[in-house]
């Protein structure tokens, strides 16, 4: 019997085979005239979302606790991203790339130095508090002068290569993936699971709540350098707290917990909008429609704390194949 480790081997090249075909089928809708400018700047956007909604993940479904200025964390990316970007210290490729670590240090950074104070409280108090420190980083964005105060930084050199903004977010992506469930990563669901018994276990509960809020502010800061680079243009307002509420909404619906969850999500609460653009007047009442239906019939999310995996797909596959031919030998055996 093959070991589980055998079998995820296996596993990995097809995930990366299918990420090719995927990139390859969008190259090729877009050689016959089936994608424009639009219609990639809507998948720029899909991907930087996707990026959010995973980091988020991290805090609100694999640690348990609830946080919002996700928004803080990826405005202190984008200002860092294009402060470095006009400095013209690096250009190009290589600058973009040194943005994007550049952004997610910064980000956590800050994000340790919030988490250290912030996660010693719980629920509610913790979701308030996160909400505070994400308001005081917008009004500081605001007040400073060199961020470009009130009107915000302009003229910031774009990048608007697809190919680069997929590479990124599959990166990031995995990475993410990887380290939470790693060892790390389950010593911090352990702490969502019962924290008194992770205690007990000798986990160093304050150490992994802090490691966790500051991987999660750290793509939440690449995120942001992606979105400043994508558009050239960030103003303090955009990152509000209903920025952060629009990605706290994405995991929930996707599943606390679920990182290909947070993928789905992120791509539907993106393309809906701009699906539902031509009805401008019931835009936004179609979209709360869909949001509370599903709510109502998937409270838990599209996958709840489930993972899509081809391992399970390809074994329930092969399994239903038996199944099959004992159900055909039996029958032609009558």
């Amino acid at each position: 019997m093959k070991s589980l480790s055998t079998v995820n081997k296996k596993i990995y090249p097809i995930g990366l085979i299918l990420l090719i075909m995927l990139y390859g089928l969008i190259m090729l809708l877009s050689s016959i005239g089936l994608l424009n400018s639009y219609h990639f700047s809507v998948l720029r956007t899909v991907l930087i979302n996707i990026v959010l909604a995973t980091s988020l993940n991290i805090t609100v479904g694999v640690l348990g606790q609830i946080t919002l200025g996700h928004a803080g964390f990826m405005s202190l990316g984008a200002y860092s991203a294009a402060l470095f970007m006009k400095s013209g210290l690096v250009l190009g490729l290589p600058g973009f790339f040194i943005s994007l670590v550049l952004a997610g240090i910064v980000a956590s950074i800050v994000g340790i130095i919030i988490g250290i104070p912030a996660l010693r409280l719980k629920g509610d108090y913790l979701a308030i508090i996160t909400l505070a420190f994400g308001e005081i980083i917008r009004v500081l964005i605001e007040y400073f002068d060199f961020t470009g105060g009130a009107q915000g930084i302009n003229a910031i050199p774009t990048t608007k290569n697809f190919t680069v903004f997929y590479i990124v977010t599959v990166l990031a992506v995995v990475l993410m993936y990887s380290v939470m469930t790693s060892r790390h990563g389950r010593a911090v669901l352990s702490i969502r699971d019962d924290e008194i018994a992770s205690i007990a276990s000798g986990i160093n509960t304050t150490y992994y709540k802090t490691f966790a809020f500051a991987v999660s502010a750290f793509f939440a800061g690449i995120a942001g350098a992606m979105y400043a680079q994508n558009i050239g243009v960030i103003d303090a307002k955009v990152f509000g707290y209903n920025k952060s509420f629009d990605i706290l909404v994405m995991v929930v619906l996707g599943g606390m917990g679920s990182f290909t969850g947070s993928i789905l999500s992120a791509i539907a609460l993106t393309v809906i909008p701009e699906a539902l653009r031509g009805f401008a007047d019931y835009r936004m009442i179609v979209y709360s429609l869909v949001l509370i239906l599903i709510m109502i019939f998937k409270p838990g999310g599209l996958l709840g704390r489930n993972e899509f995996s081809l391992t399970n797909l390809i074994n329930r596959f092969k399994n239903n194949q038996k199944k099959k031919g004992v159900y055909n030998d039996q029958s032609s055996r009558m």
